[in-house]
């Protein structure tokens, strides 16, 4: 295993706890908390494309170093290499993640304003019930795609 592998286990806790530490101490100064959240998101925006960039790097990597012999034979022996399971998991990843922010921002419109309702007219309860529903769909809609794509994988 490299160095760059270590190196990235390492930097996401300590990227969580390095905002988990300033959160308090801002807390503990009195300061606005807001702010403090704000910079260290985006920092770990940053480093989170950091550690994809460098991760590409490390799996890239080959651990054998060849020989001078070892180098001609390597040349005349082709490997196909095959991306395609790999974009298949992040794809399904990426549809389960979307659809969960999706349906998490349609529940965060719509049942408050279906308890509002309910609250005023009580007979309203299973008109306003449906739109909650439809919003909780859409990430069980993402997970059975996610499903479907790994399926394929």
């Amino acid at each position: 295993m490299s160095t760059l592998f270590y190196v990235l286990l390492i930097l996401a806790p300590a990227a969580i706890l390095a905002t988990a530490y300033a959160i308090i101490k801002k807390r503990n100064q009195g300061r606005s908390v807001k702010r403090s959240v704000a910079v260290n998101l985006a920092t770990f925006a940053v480093l989170t494309v950091l550690i994809a960039a460098l991760s590409v790097s490390v799996f890239a990597a080959d651990d054998n170093t060849a020989s001078a012999a070892d180098a001609s034979t390597a040349t005349t022996a082709t490997e196909t290499v095959d991306n395609s399971k790999g974009m298949g998991l992040l794809a399904a990843g990426l549809v389960t993640g979307l659809a969960g922010i999706g349906g998490g921002i349609a529940v965060a419109a719509g049942a408050p304003a279906a308890i509002a309702a309910t609250a005023e007219d009580p007979k309203s309860f299973g008109k306003s019930i449906i739109f909650v529903a439809l919003g909780e769909s859409i990430a069980l809609y993402g997970v059975v795609i996610s499903i479907l794509i790994l399926q394929k994988v």
